[in-house]
């Protein structure tokens, strides 16, 4: 995967020196209730889910997540990722960000660059997205890019109703 770029933002792989933003990321409160608790709470577990599920799923795929970079300072301020999930029929695309950087434009701007990337350099046709049906800032920010409600869908035995949108180029 090679680093993506914007105005504002550098999009690379993750690496293990982002363990402190991931520890900080996956212990928020809005990730927890809108992506699910991960159960990582200490630096050494956030190496662990680095490598665990962003190094394999770059082995596996030549894609994943991709940490967003503030041009300004070099602060990581969230994730795109691009899945392969098994229990969808296609790639996904989902962001999750520190509420610091909230309401600025960065999924977006980030969001735009990744699903250019996948459709263009991966060869992807269609993209799709799932979300919660009461993450209102999330539901925005896919229309924003052009995805359109799908249906609705599960993922594997959870028992919760997800929103699907999609995209084809």
């Amino acid at each position: 995967m090679k680093t993506l770029e914007t105005d504002r933002l550098e999009i690379r792989k993750l690496e293990l020196d982002d363990a402190g933003f991931m520890l900080d990321l996956l212990n928020q409160p809005s990730f927890h209730q809108f992506i699910g608790d991960r159960g990582v709470r200490t630096l050494e577990e956030a190496r662990t889910y680095i490598e665990d599920r962003a190094f394999a799923a770059y082995e596996k795929n030549g894609f994943g997540p991709f940490a967003v970079v503030l041009k300004t300072d070099g602060r990581v301020i969230g994730i795109v990722s691009v899945l392969d999930r098994d229990e969808l029929d296609h790639v996904d695309i989902g962001f999750a960000f520190l509420p610091d950087s909230w309401q600025q434009g960065f999924a977006t701007e980030a969001t735009s660059a990744v699903m250019d990337f996948a459709f263009q350099d991966l060869g992807l046709e269609k993209i799709i997205a799932i979300t919660q049906p009461d993450n209102i800032a999330s539901i925005k920010t896919l229309d924003k890019m052009g995805l359109s409600f799908a249906g609705m869908t599960r993922l594997g035995d959870e028992d919760i109703d997800l929103l699907l949108y999609a995209i084809e180029r």
